[in-house]
């Protein structure tokens, strides 16, 4: 089809330029057609008078023929647009989009979601449920080939070639949008698209607004039966439609789609169609008003006119036609903009309803020679004349091969041109044309051209996994499968081709209906010169071919053709020789030659044989294992080979693609000796390897190799291939062919071999020579000697010998090569069927997972069960039990060590600090402790001491560093050095390291049986000396001997003969005083006699029996108690129990004297020894009450201390006895014990855990007697806390750690009593408490762990927020409160509360600052008379009714309504801490005006000028304060300003009244007389101290009137008085104060007056009128200078948010102070706060209007500062590039950028504008600046590095300086 590309200028008479052309082009498109349709239809309209029309015959007349042409332009789609509607006729129907054919040749597409708006419903629904609907019909049931359809144009866009593509709608919404429900009438034919099925018929979609269309179901039938095969009509079809009925004004119609109807039907004038609404597809009457040779222009339903172009006449009237002739015509389309109509008269489109017939041309693909032009359009295209008087048409495009080889003048009428057929427009019934010699030469036009078998080429697009795909020709696309890439399979084919090769392949199936193409690049097939078979007749018997394998089964091979015939290969028929397995010899996608045995063509059958008959050299051998192919294998080439099957000693295998067999021996997979035969496990029959070594051929044995070893010496050339390349010294790989006893002989790929003699086999001792070698196994041989004669040499296998660099290095290469292998066979694992094994491959060291113990087996290691797939064995040795006891069923947490992939085992270990990974940064090259937890044959896998990570490391450094002593093997438990070699565990979840020098190793001591594998304990040195001394004692024999050294627990004696001895701490005095250490009284060097009290067996450290036939080489275990001395006393024979059944003698609560042996830090316990076989352990917590001692248990207790231990029971090992110093630990009610926090819940409280895994819980009420929101804080889990037993009756313990509890007798005071039940609550009382919730009906406070009260919203706060929403804000869960309980019941349960600050005297629980609107007044009188009844003092209603007052004087009418409430005294303690807070907070709130406030009182005024922190509610509720612009805060509570007496003095009113004297009652006697006397004048003189006090803050009028009078220049004073005054919301008063001060201030003080002014302003602005503040502002301009005051009142306004009022004030000053650039910056900065920045830049470019130039600098630097502070930093930053290109010199604008990038911007910005800086040429004091500065800023934010760099530049600038001054 023709491809849709830009038009081209008209003419031919010159080259346009470009722009030039664009420009002629759109308005040629516009005036296209202006005189003859918009004009004309218009007129039309107007008047249908006669002379209208002579005046439009006169235009015609004066026209010439070119404009005739013009007008009579066919459409391309340049002159399509949007909206456009158009008719099309549907060309191809694919599943998810209709290809259309339009009129003129062109061609849109249709979405699936375009065809109306309830078939994309069921799309969407089908979608969703992810399964077909079952009446959702496909596209190409609902719509066929040849079916008209009217469109609209919904975009015109370009496709990714660059191509125009148009997309319609077929979308009755879009399409007869145009319709409105009043403009419907009976007889109009309409489109529509069933949109539901209904009972009596169906719901139709015409798409007009407000109309419901129904299809009654009688008027359906006829086109049921005749068009839907009698099938019901479904969602989405597309049916022509007349209206029969139109009801309700258009409301709803009735549709009938009966052909009779459909197809007469006719638009009358009756029906009022408008150019607005004429829809294509309608058939008018028409009259022929012009005939030009371009076409028709008509006349139709009376008023509109309309062309019909050379293509949609009548062919069979063409040039008949007359002007006046009545025709009929059918409207193509209507153009939105230029109402342009086109109709045609093809006599096809008079009967709507009817399909096109004519779908294709015969000739499509046909070249033709010498085609005459017809006619040349110069927007469109041309149309040429076919031999047989059809006419063609060709768009632009296809005349030409490009836009510039195009020639307009060579397509005048007549000329001829070769072109070929390339589709057909079934709109024009036109065959279309190309010109293009690209289209004319190419071998395939369409898929339809391309036949199976045929040879194509094409270029390579893209290279996917699953093929190759392939440009064919212009349109077409193939694909080459990934399995016909080449004969033989590739593995990489991007190597073989790249994008844009041209390749040559073979059509193996070809679909023109899908386009679908499968092409072959097999170089067999594609050369191929036997007959191809491309169906089943081709098949006949005898016939020979190519074919390729698609599928090998047990009994015989398919073969596979072109055009997907296949036959099958008999299993009798595969070769001469019998194949029992086929799968084994053949491969899917191997190309076969093959005969036809026979064909049944009907039933689709094949039979084949590759026994191919007639070739008798073929004959004699089976296909495909011809000897020839078989010499093709040398010795040393490296081949890919097939795994057949398996035998004992390793694979058969066939060499690919010649199938040879060979033999590939386990230990030849790899060069890890234990890996072989994990790989020969893994691999399975059909698997590939790649890269195989053949090591020797000898008739028709080949044996392979896979050692990469091997195979990288092969591929480097590195293997000698004969002994005159062999010199003593040289290093060669090979591997060991056999082991005799006097040496090894070694093999190397090229088939040599020598002998290394056992001498100089190892740099060890070597006994046997099959110790240290194995067969097969790769080594490194040293040539030492050679015998070129006799073909021999001898070789050194000596480490030392044939180093390969460094150990580290080589050890490492050699883990990565084991571990890169292990990953191959995980993927190996992972293409089984079995999940187990999959689930196994997947598993990694180092993955944490949660199992359920199965069962403990005898020799102590775990099952567990519970894996992520049933089946899995998961086991845990003794040693990785960590000691834990263990029993089935239990839950654990563990950490996976090694995957062993034949046992199909997983290694796990429950050790707590691998289990519980320390989330740590590692380095590369770091050194670390580790202890080895898993060994393998190579490698071991060992954790990190610090941080638990598991890291493998080699156990060898060279591959022939195989032999290991006994000594020198490494065992599970020991501690080695590691260096680290990568810091993030790969795909193997382990770190790789390379271990340090054996010299680091640290042993792990043998075990006792009985012992758990944690204890960390080593075996004293001085007893190992004596191991191979027997003696002959026995058992109560007394010996003398001498102390040879003294261990804290135990002293070791030689005793005659060399014996060494063992003396335990428990066993040398009878009485041990507690706290001192036994061993200390015996020296060393002194002599002892002792009696053998039993024997220790230095292997298993166990104490044996006499009788033992070991007992000899044991090491006699001595006691020198007084007691065992004295003669008659029995020698403990006991030593011969287990001491398992030893600890069983010991009772719970039973005291023992034991000795510290060591104090564990790991597992936080005392480990000590109460006999010489019998240990214990005491717990951290279980050693001492004290914190002190807790913490450094180290300082408290000495090693071989003796101590007095309470026995508390066995421990879980057995092994050992659990004890405790501090008491029988019972965790009974009432007891006090040590615990550690094991969890901290926020707002909930702690969960604390003890020895013996015992867990108790701390409620929040129980933490501290005190309560605090932050109580929590102090507690981190492992904190060490004293907690006392509330109860035991849950399995969790309940504790509380008051100290009231813990620690009864100091006697603390208790702020906040426990509440444990509703009985511990009494109404009236003051509790605390944590906000549990804010509920609909009131908010919850928690008063106790089972206790909670209810306020209701009255009594939560006296203000009442319309959003609840706020309660949730203020009173977040866990906010600590204060209530007053005004109710308890008992019996229900409740406890109702009050917040309120009357009930508690605390501060409102919502803030003030909210401006919130107080509760109703009922609610208040309400509480008045409750206060009433409880017995209040009048004197409190009158501050009641003074405040009500007060509020009333506030609501001033029209303005801001606050209201004021007389604050409540608080206590002199509280109000001090409130001072103290104040004095903290900022003075300056935000410093807007620019100016400053001058004290002459100096810094105390300053302190003075207390400055409450707004978060901190000074009072119940209160006014906002005035707030100065210069700092000043007028939200200072009264509690500031109260005099700091001590609180007796303080009395009120309320408590005069309380309390009168009681003098008028009694007489006093003189004494009481003189005593009141002197009371009082100590009073008086308090007051006056009291008054003196320079701290002293006023707290009454009178006190202020003192204070001003002292001081009356001090506007703070002023200020203070004015604040005081506003808290009692007494306006008039603050206004006279301030007038006062006006007053009285000196004039000389100017700032102090205009600090009272800007009060007097900020009062007027909150609480006066608009009027009363304009006067103050009027009188403030008299007194002051005129820009500070209208500065001040702009922040005023500002901060107000009176931004209209602002922004009026600003405009005012800028006409009144223009040439002020403080006013301009002000005004900036206002406008960027309200984020206009773009009127902030407009005031900048007036600014530097009407300031003088020198200021221009200041002020844009200015304006760029706000931008970044305020605006978009990116323009600051050009607005300084731009300042700064201008005056580079200016460092001070410098100095400013520097400043705000530092700020806003990122480091590289600032040491880019530092780099700038230090480039310039300054003078050298400046540059001296910025350089300092540059290196503060590296010192603060660069690295040691950077900071050097800048030291550099300095030194660099100097010397150049130097330099240039020298010169």
């Amino acid at each position: 089809m023709a491809t849709l590309e830009e038009s081209f200028p008209r003419g031919g008479t010159r080259k346009i330029h470009k722009s030039e052309k664009a420009f002629q082009q759109s308005v040629e498109q516009d005036n296209l057609f202006d005189i003859s349709t918009e004009e004309e239809s218009t007129k039309r309209k107007k008047s249908q008078k006669g002379p209208a029309k002579t005046k439009k015959l006169k235009i015609e007349k004066r026209e010439s023929s070119k404009s005739i042409r013009e007008k009579f332009e066919i459409l391309s789609v340049e002159s399509l647009c949007e909206g456009m509607r158009i008719l099309g006729c549907v060309k191809e129907v694919n599943e998810l989009e209709l290809v259309i054919s339009l009129p003129n040749g062109l061609r849109g597409f249709v979405q699936v979601t375009e065809i109306c708006d309830a078939y994309t419903k069921k799309l969407n629904e089908q979608v969703a449920q992810e399964e077909p609907l079952k009446d959702l019909l496909h596209l190409p049931e609902l719509f066929s080939p040849g079916m008209l359809v009217r469109c609209v144009v919904s975009s015109v866009g370009i496709t990714e070639r660059g191509k125009r593509s148009v997309k319609l709608s077929l979308n009755p919404k879009n399409v007869n949008r145009v319709l409105s429900a009043e403009a419907l009438k009976p007889g109009m034919l309409l489109t529509g698209t069933v949109s539901s099925l209904e009972d009596h018929g169906y719901l139709m979609d015409i798409g007009v607004d407000g109309t419901r269309a129904f299809l009654p179901l009688p008027k359906a039938q006829e086109y049921i039966r005749q068009k839907n095969k009698g099938a019901k009509l479904k969602v989405g079809q597309y049916l022509n439609c007349v209206i029969e009925e139109v009801k309700g004004n258009g409301g709803v119609v009735s549709l009938s789609v009966g052909h009779a109807e459909v197809s007469t039907a006719i638009a009358t004038e009756q029906q009022n169609w408008t150019l607005n609404n004429l829809l294509p597809g309608l058939v008018v009457k028409a009259q022929v008003q012009k005939v030009t040779p371009h076409g028709l222009m008509v006349n139709f339903l009376t008023f509109f006119t309309g062309l019909v172009d050379f293509m949609h006449l009548d062919p069979k009237k063409a040039g008949t036609y007359f002007s006046n002739q009545a025709v009929r015509a059918c409207i193509l389309c209507v153009h939105p903009r230029t109402r342009v109509v086109r109709l045609s008269l093809r006599p096809i489109f008079l009967q709507p309803g009817r399909p096109l017939t004519r779908l294709s041309c015969q000739h499509l693909g046909a070249v033709l020679d010498d085609v005459p032009v017809q006619g040349f359009f110069n927007k469109a295209g041309a149309t040429f004349r076919l031999k047989d008087g059809i006419l063609a048409y060709a768009r632009l495009s296809h005349l030409s091969d490009s836009k510039n080889s195009f020639k307009p003048e060579s397509f005048k009428p007549g000329n001829t041109h070769k072109c070929r057929i390339i589709d057909y427009s079934q709109m024009d019934e036109l065959a279309l044309l190309s010109l293009r010699t690209s289209i004319i030469e190419a071998q395939y036009l369409r898929y339809h051209d391309i036949k199976p078998g045929a040879v194509v080429k094409g270029t390579v697009l893209t290279i996917k996994p699953y093929g190759m795909l392939v440009k064919v020709g212009q349109q077409i696309r193939g694909l080459v499968p990934a399995v016909h890439l080449a004969d033989i399979p590739i593995k990489n084919p991007e190597k073989k081709y790249h994008i844009g090769d041209e390749v040559k392949c073979r059509v193996l199936l070809c679909d023109p209906e899908a386009k679908k193409l499968m092409m072959t690049l097999k170089k067999t097939l594609v050369e191929s010169k036997l007959p191809a078979i491309t169906c089943y007749a081709d098949a006949k018997p005898g016939l020979q071919t190519h074919g390729f394998i698609v599928r090998v089964k047990d009994y015989g091979c398919i073969v596979k053709f072109y055009n997907d015939v296949q036959g099958l290969v008999p299993k009798h028929e595969l070769s001469a020789e019998y194949i029992p397995d086929p799968e084994r010899v053949f491969y899917t996608g191997q190309v076969v030659k093959v005969v036809v045995l026979n064909c049944e063509p009907s039933k689709e059958r094949m039979l084949l044989s590759f026994k191919l008959l007639s070739d008798p050299e073929l004959r004699k051998e089976p296909a495909g294992l011809s000897q020839k192919k078989g010499r093709v294998i040398n010795v040393g080439q490296l081949v890919d080979v097939k795994v057949l099957e398996k035998t004992k000693d390793g694979l058969e295998v066939t060499v690919l693609p010649s199938n040879i067999p060979a033999f590939l021996p386990t230990p030849h997979l790899s060069d890890h000796v234990a890996n072989g035969p994990l790989l020969y496990h893994w691999l399975q029959a059909g698997d590939t390897l790649h890269h195989v070594l053949c090591l020797s051929r000898s008739e028709g044995h080949v044996l392979l190799c896979r050692k990469p070893a091997l195979v990288s010496t092969v591929e480097g050339g590195q293997d000698p291939k004969n002994f005159s390349e062999i010199h003593p010294g040289m290093l060669l790989i090979g591997f060991v062919k056999s082991i005799k006893d006097y040496g090894v002989f070694i093999q190397f790929p090229s088939g040599l071999s020598g002998l290394a003699p056992k001498a100089i086999m190892s740099d060890k001792f070597v006994t046997s020579t099959s110790d240290h070698f194995v067969e097969g196994q790769t080594v490194v041989a040293k040539v030492t000697n050679v015998d070129e004669e006799k073909q021999r040499m001898l070789l050194s296998l000596r480490l030392s010998d044939c180093a390969l660099g460094d150990l580290a290095t080589a050890s490492l290469l050699l883990l990565s090569q084991c571990l890169e292998e292990l990953q191959g066979v995980r993927s190996l694992m992972r293409n089984q069927d079995s999940v187990l094994i999959q689930t196994l491959a997947e598993m990694t060291a180092g993955m944490v997972l949660d199992l359920v113990v199965q069962e403990v087996l005898e020799d102590g290691s775990v099952l567990f069960s519970g894996g992520p797939v049933p089946g899995l064995v998961l086991r845990a040795s003794k040693y990785h039990r960590a000691g834990q006891e263990v029993e089935s069923g239990q839950k654990k947490k563990v950490v996976i060590l090694n995957v062993d992939m034949l046992k199909l085992e997983v290694l796990v270990s429950l050790h707590q600090d691998l289990v519980n990974r320390k989330a740590k940064k590692l380095k590369k090259d770091s050194e670390h402790q580790a202890i080895v937890q898993h060994l393998e044959e190579s490698f071991a896998v060992a954790s990190l001491v610090e941080t638990g990570h598991l890291a493998a490391f080699s156990l060898t450094s060279h591959l022939n560093d195989t032999f290991r002593f006994d000594s020198e093997k490494l065992h599970v438990g020991q501690g080695v050095s590691l260096t680290l070699k990568t810091t993030e565990p790969g795909v193997t979840g382990l770190l790789l390291a390379v271990e340090g020098p054996a010299a680091k190793r640290t042993m792990r001591q043998t075990r006792k049986d009985s012992e758990t594998v944690d204890e960390d304990e080593e075996l004293d040195p001085a007893l190992a000396i004596g191991t191979v001394k027997k003696h002959t004692l026995s058992i109560g024999d007394m010996v003398t001997g001498t102390v040879k050294s003294i261990k804290p627990t135990h002293v070791v004696v030689t005793l005659e003969d060399g014996v060494i001895g063992c003396i335990h701490a428990s066993h040398i005095l009878d009485d041990v005083p507690e706290g001192t250490s036994p061993t200390a009284k015996l020296k060393v060097g002194k002599t002892v006699t002792a009696r053998v009290i039993g024997g220790r067996d230095m292997k298993t450290y166990k104490f044996l029996p006499i009788s033992h036939p070991r007992f000899l080489r044991t090491i006699p275990e001595l006691s020198v108690r007084p007691s065992e001395l004295e003669d008659g006393h029995t020698a403990l024979n006991s030593h011969s129990v287990s001491p398992v059944e030893k600890i069983k003698q010991y009772q719970a609560g039973q005291t023992v004297t034991c000795f510290l042996k060591k104090y564990n830090v790991v597992k936080k316990w005392l480990e000590v020894e109460i006999a010489p076989d019998i240990r214990g352990r005491i717990p951290l917590l279980l050693t001492s009450l004290s914190f002190k001692v807790l913490k450094h248990p180290d300082k408290k207790f000495q090693i071989g201390q003796a101590l007095r231990a309470t026995v508390v029971g066995p421990d879980s090992s057995k092994a050992f006895l659990c004890l405790s110093l501090i008491g029988p630990h019972k965790l009974e009610k009432g007891e006090v014990a040590m615990g550690r926090v094991a969890k901290v819940m926020p707002n909930e409280g702690l969960t604390v855990s003890f020895p013996f895994g015992k867990i108790g819980s701390v409620s929040i009420f129980h933490v501290s007697d005190s309560y605090s929101e932050t109580t929590l804080e102090d507690f981190v889990p492992q904190k060490v806390v004293r907690c006392y037993v509330l109860s035991t009756a849950e399995e969790v313990l309940t504790l509380s750690l008051r100290s009231s509890r813990t620690n009864p007798e100091t006697k603390s005071k208790i702020e906040d009593p426990e509440i444990n039940s509703i009985q511990d609550i009494k109404k009236g009382q003051l509790l605390r408490g944590y906000v549990r919730s804010v509920q609909p009906h009131g908010v919850l406070l928690g008063l106790g762990p089972s206790v909670v009260g209810l306020a209701q919203y009255p009594h939560v706060s006296q203000y009442s927020p319309s959003k609840k929403a706020l309660y949730n804000k203020y009173l977040p869960e866990g906010k600590l409160l204060t209530a007053k309980v005004l109710s308890v019941n008992h019996q229900k349960n409740l406890v109702g509360l009050s917040f309120l600050p009357s009930d508690t005297g605390k501060p409102d629980v919502l803030s003030p600052s909210m401006e919130l609107p107080l509760s109703k007044q009922e609610g208040r009188k309400m509480e008045a008379e409750e206060r009433d009844q409880k017995g209040e003092e009048k004197n409190q209603k009158r501050k009641e009714k003074k405040n009500q007052k007060g509020q009333a004087e506030a609501r001033l009418p029209g303005k801001e309504k606050t209201q004021g409430k007389r604050g409540l005294r608080t206590p002199a303690s509280e109000q001090e801490r409130v001072n103290k807070k104040a004095k903290k907070a900022s003075l300056w709130e935000e410093d807007d005006s620019g100016m400053e406030l001058y004290y002459r009182e100096g810094e105390e005024d300053m302190e003075e000028m207390n400055v409450l922190p707004k978060e901190k509610p000074t009072k119940p509720a209160e006014a906002p304060r005035l707030q100065l612009p210069s700092g000043f805060a007028w939200n200072v509570g009264l509690d500031s300003l109260t005099p700091a007496l001590p609180p007796r003095g303080e009395s009120s009113d309320s408590e005069e009244d309380e309390k009168p004297h009681q003098a008028t009652q009694k007489k006093k006697s003189k004494k009481e007389r003189d005593l009141e006397k002197q009371k009082a004048e100590k009073e008086l003189s308090r007051v006056e101290e009291a008054l003196m006090d320079p701290r002293r803050q006023p707290e009454s009028a009178d006190d202020f009137d003192r204070l001003v009078l002292s001081s009356p220049n001090s506007s703070i004073l002023w200020l203070q008085y004015m604040a005081f005054h506003l808290q009692a919301t007494e306006i008039e008063k603050a206004r006279a104060v301030a007038e006062r001060a006006l007053k009285t201030i000196s004039f000389r003080e100017e700032q102090e007056k205009l600090n009272v002014w800007v009060a007097l302003l900020n009062l007027e602005n909150m609480y006066g009128s608009q009027e009363s503040l304009s006067k103050v502002f009027e009188r403030a301009v008299q007194y002051n200078e005129p820009l500070k005051v209208y500065l001040h009142l702009a922040d005023i306004y500002t901060k107000s948010e009176k931004l209209q009022e602002a922004g009026e004030l600003y405009n005012r000053m800028l006409k009144r102070f223009r040439q002020e650039k403080a006013v301009w910056i002000k005004y900036g900065a206002f406008l960027l706060r309200r984020s206009q920045a773009g009127a902030s830049h407009h005031v900048l470019q007036r600014a530097l209007e009407c300031l003088p130039s020198k200021e221009h600098v200041d002020v844009i630097t200015k304006f760029a500062q706000l931008e970044f502070q305020l605006g978009d930093a990116e323009r600051a930053k050009a607005i300084f590039e731009n300042t700064l290109s201008t005056y580079p010199k200016r460092t001070d604008v410098w100095s400013v950028y520097i400043d705000m990038t530092i700020k806003h911007g990122s480091q590289k910005e600032v040491r880019d504008i530092f780099e700038r800086v230090i480039h310039l040429s300054l003078a050298p004091k400046r540059m001296k600046f910025f350089f300092k500065r540059y290196l503060d800023y590296e010192k603060q934010h660069g690295t040691e590095k950077d900071v050097q760099a800048v030291k550099a530049k300095a030194l660099e600038y100097v010397e150049a300086k130097s330099s240039v001054l020298e010169e």
